[in-house]
């Protein structure tokens, strides 16, 4: 705990989680907070924000980080304008904007719904599209910020299954911080985004292992870990200490790009 983000008013898209431990949300809210950040964070179930405010609150008390929170539909105009109003009523700016929010569903173009396709083009991609569009123009006010991104290893290259939607999302969401970051830059606004892999996170116990495994989480995390050089499985907290770094001034000279948190899965060849 090093205050790198120190009285920064940080904006976070999907920080709470489908279960108990380490969502990439609920981390990075609770990463921000503990360095020393004034956090907003927004999910469409307030239930499952719960641990993460508790969790957040716990580090707020030796650092001076603060946290809020609200329900937000991040596909929807009307819940997004209220979200950025909220965050600018209680702590008058928007410094960094954390761009949670994604699923995947199963299925290739054959198998998948035109219905499940669109439901994943609206949740993965244009909820990114949607939240930039109203936080920018704040942000270009200040004269500055940083906007972060949350894809997957699934947008760069085959991860185990077909999910057709999940990765062409994924992939657009790369590439579309690569054009709003060149777009903004002149006005002093970085846009990058981290791109996980195959981590331990709640929606691995509660989600994954029943749709590919009949539920059974160790076959599913040893399937997995097989695909991972380094020989253990990163959670949540890996996606946050990247966004963390790429968030703060550490990290002024670093737009339009991506950082991999994937134990070295994207770089092999098999």
């Amino acid at each position: 705990m090093t205050g790198r983000l120190q009285d920064k008013v940080v904006l976070v898209t999907g920080a709470g989680s489908v279960g108990p431990g380490w969502g990439n949300g609920r981390a990075i809210a609770v990463r921000m907070v503990q360095e020393g950040a004034k956090v907003m964070a927004l999910d469409r179930d307030q239930d499952r924000l719960e641990e993460t405010l508790s969790r957040a609150h716990e580090v707020s008390q030796l650092n001076g980080g603060e946290i809020d929170s609200m329900t937000c539909d991040v596909t929807q105009t009307a819940s997004i304008e209220a979200a950025v109003q909220a965050t600018l009523k209680r702590f008058g700016r928007i410094d960094v904007l954390i761009n949670n929010v994604g699923g995947s569903a199963a299925g290739g173009p054959v198998e998948m719904s035109e219905d499940v396709w669109d439901a994943q083009i609206d949740h993965n991609l244009k909820s990114v599209f949607m939240m930039c569009k109203h936080v920018l123009p704040v942000m270009v006010q200040q004269g500055a910020g940083s906007v972060v991104n949350i894809s997957s290893t699934s947008g760069i290259r085959w991860t185990g299954s077909a999910q057709v939607a999940y990765a062409a999302t994924k992939a657009a969401v790369i590439q579309l911080g690569r054009v709003v970051a060149v777009q903004y830059a002149k006005q002093g606004i970085r846009v990058n985004t981290v791109v996980p892999g195959q981590l331990h996170t709640p929606m691995v116990d509660v989600r994954l292992a029943k749709q590919r495994t009949g539920g059974d989480v160790q076959t599913l995390l040893t399937q997995r870990q097989a695909r991972i050089p380094l020989p253990f499985m990163g959670d949540g907290q890996d996606t946050a200490n990247a966004v963390l770094f790429l968030a703060s001034d550490e990290a002024r000279f670093i737009t339009g790009t991506e950082i991999i948190v994937d134990g070295g899965m994207s770089a092999r060849c098999d």
